[in-house]
């Protein structure tokens, strides 16, 4: 896998790592613990992706 398809495979995730946030947070009686998981997974990718952009 070349580094652009990393980057587009990385920034899919992570948008949808985002939709499942979103999602989450619409119901009251959703699990804070994995509200914060999936947050944290999110910055993780953003962060790798802003790494490989910089390559």
């Amino acid at each position: 896998m070349n580094l652009n398809s990393r980057i587009t495979e990385l920034q899919r995730k992570h948008m949808s790592l985002g939709q499942a946030v979103e999602s989450a947070q619409k119901f009251p009686a959703s699990d804070h613990f994995r509200v914060a998981e999936l947050k944290k997974k999110k910055l993780l990718l953003k962060e790798e992706i802003l790494r490989l952009s910089q390559i």
